[in-house]
């Protein structure tokens, strides 16, 4: 992962005949003006929406008129079980019919507007209208009229005493950023094919059209590649370990390598065309010359290290010392050799067999991290350095990148790879994945690259985004709030070649997939709105009571989500007389913390905080929890004194 220092599952079940059926508290004062006021909670947040009297009502029987297009299959199978599987109500697709419930229409003339991917929602009392210039604007439509129906609408049984009414709007839309990403890293842990298509699910609810697949790592090699078995032989499997990854101890040798997968060539055919019937590109990522431990120990002739004979895929040991930063002293020799034309003719074959098997237009090579301190000491290297003249190692990977990126486009394909690939020098027409902040971003576009903003500090999802009492712990934290105020394309930048935005998932920390969702959202709610929605309709409290709406979506859908924007910020410093002190901060507006600190459980009947806490001198554990007027909203959160004390070092 980018860790410089250290889906959602909704399953589209439509078996109707033989669900459980959930009943719904009846709704009280459900009135039309009720309906009116009661806010329209779209995410990401619609270019503009025009709120208008009165509410539409799903009657008994609906029909969805649709024109014969392939690409309309996906939504009208999507509006279709929604509607069937939560309300009961009969579906049929007509292609006419004189007064149909839900119209999707493909404009005859372009709206310039909308391109490829806008859409026009008209919701009336008596029918509902989509327009669109392509399948893909009538597949967001579809997502944005889904969410204006009662949050029951998401429920995987029938649900009854609802009133299946939606508030009348006329909505146009259409995304500021064509690349619209997640990063799910199925390297660190694998994830199967099921599971990405849940993401897959997921993602596309809030209008991504991108996902990038870190296939490959030092801890493991998830992708069949004809001709090369060791990759999955050998480079797919490790030792189960439990725990803080990095902090393993090494397997011993009798430990089994029985942890991990691959996919096959006939996997990777499945998920592309699943993505791409939900309007979903996927880039693969094959992260070289770096974070190949996984390639070295099926084929060491990679590596410029003899030692590498002994190399295992790695199980979450420690492997590198980043104790000065990057790029890290690597304990092994994670790193192929640039010095070494097998490695090429590797990566050729390689390279063939991704861009037949993956469809769209970039393959991302990786390029980040990778440590130096074996190439240093290096006959193979030295020489190629003469050879070549090159004076220094950042060179050397220069060298290594562009050789990669001339494999990448005699597949027809485009070169993309994190932003350290911009330093000893980087062809023009490589794409560039920013990572490290901002600034690289801004210098690459400036430079004419092509460039899609990653940053950290508002886009790495596998960050705690809590506090670490409540946590796995992670290097670094990132709130839903700091999230949400990612801006792609800052004044800064040469807009015309910022592509896109994307948040990433790495899963060091993560084993299975419904850690996965809680570590994804509600932060990537603040990326969908952040690469989607213009600018100046961003608006924090809008965006809360928005989340929050959605929250009751997610409970219904069995999805887990982080509650963590209930949970204060806890702050923690010494006072001028050496007092230990504790602030507490809520993320968001209308909450009430209480505190206790005699070892009981707080609840609203106990001190209620207002300004920053002096810790008893004699007291072993702050406990904390936030309430909303008479309801605990926040997690019980318990903090040992001593901890709260190391804190202040």
């Amino acid at each position: 992962m980018k860790k410089l220092f250290l889906i959602i599952p909704f399953y589209f079940l439509a078996i109707f005949s033989n669900a459980q059926t959930i009943v719904a508290e009846p709704e009280i004062g459900d009135t039309e003006t009720d309906l009116v006021q009661t806010p329209v909670a779209i995410i990401p947040e619609p270019v503009s929406i025009l709120k208008k009297t009165g509410s539409f009502t799903l009657p008994e029987n609906v029909s969805i008129l649709a024109p014969k297009n392939e690409g309309l299959k996906q939504s009208i199978a999507f509006l279709s079980e929604r509607i069937t599987t939560a309300t009961g109500k009969f579906v049929s697709t007509v292609t006419t019919a004189n007064h149909p419930t839900i119209k999707l229409i493909l404009n005859s003339q372009e709206d310039t507007q909308l391109g490829t991917e806008g859409y026009k929602l008209h919701v009336n009392p008596t029918q509902v209208v989509i327009t669109a210039n392509k399948p893909a604007g009538i597949f967001y439509g579809v997502q944005s009229l889904i969410q204006l129906f009662p949050a029951e609408i998401e429920s995987k049984e029938l649900v009854n005493n609802i009133k299946w009414k939606a508030p009348c709007v006329d909505v146009t839309d259409y995304p500021k950023l064509g690349w619209r990403g997640l990063m799910f890293d199925v390297a660190r842990h694998f994830f199967t094919k099921q599971e990405v298509k849940q993401y897959i699910d997921a993602m596309v609810r809030y209008k991504f059209n991108l996902l990038h697949l870190h296939l490959t790592d030092d801890e493991g090699w998830r992708i069949e590649i004809k001709g090369l078995p060791k990759l999955t032989e050998v480079g797919a499997w490790s030792v189960k370990k439990v725990g803080t990854f990095g902090d393993f101890t090494p397997p011993t040798a009798d430990e089994p390598r029985t942890y991990g997968g691959f996919y096959t060539q006939e996997d990777i055919k499945e998920l592309v065309q699943y993505a791409q019937e939900r309007f979903v590109n996927i880039l693969p990522e094959i992260d070289v010359p770096g974070h190949s431990l996984a390639v070295i120990a099926s084929y060491p002739e990679l590596s410029c290290t003899p030692d590498a004979v002994n190399y295992k895929v790695r199980s979450g040991e420690k492997i590198m010392d980043w104790s000065r930063g990057a790029p890290p002293l690597a304990l092994v020799d994670n790193t192929l050799c640039p010095a070494n034309e097998k490695v090429y003719s590797f990566l050729d074959t390689v390279l063939t067999q991704v861009a037949q098997l993956f469809p769209f237009e970039y393959i991302h090579m990786g390029g980040d991290e990778a440590p130096h301190n074996f190439w240093e000491k290096n006959d193979q290297v030295k020489q190629l350095m003469q050879r070549e003249g090159l004076k220094t190692i950042p060179q050397v990977q220069a060298y290594f990148e562009k050789r990669v990126e001339q494999i990448v486009v005699s597949k027809g394909k485009k070169f993309m790879g994190w932003d350290e690939i911009l330093e000893g020098g980087v062809s023009p027409t490589a794409a560039v994945m920013s990572w490290r902040g901002m600034k690289y971003g801004i210098q690459a576009a400036n430079e004419k690259h092509n460039v899609v903003m990653s940053p950290t500090e508002f886009a790495y999802l596998d960050y705690m985004q809590a506090d670490v009492s409540t946590e796995p712990r992670v290097y670094a934290s990132l709130r839903l709030n700091k999230a949400y105020q990612f801006n792609p394309v800052p004044a800064s930048v040469n807009p015309q070649y910022v592509i896109g935005g994307q948040a990433n998932l790495w899963t060091e920390q993560i084993y299975n997939i419904r850690q996965a969702e809680y570590m994804t959202w509600p932060r990537a709610f603040a990326i969908s709105e952040s690469i989607w929605s213009p600018a100046e309709k961003k608006n924090w409290t809008n965006f809360v009571d928005r989340t929050q709406q959605h929250f009751k979506r997610l409970d219904l859908a069995e999805t887990k989500y982080s509650p963590a924007i209930y949970d204060p910020i806890i702050s923690v410093r010494r006072s001028a007389d050496k007092q230990l002190l504790v602030e507490l901060t809520p993320e968001i507006d209308g909450l009430e913390i209480y505190y206790s600190f005699d070892n009981s459980s707080p609840d609203r009947f106990y001190p209620k905080y207002t300004s920053a806490l002096q810790v008893p001198k004699d007291a072993s554990m702050m406990r904390i929890i936030t309430y909303k007027g008479k309801k605990p909203v926040g997690r019980l959160i318990s903090i040992p004194v001593s901890d709260l004390q190391k804190r202040t070092k």
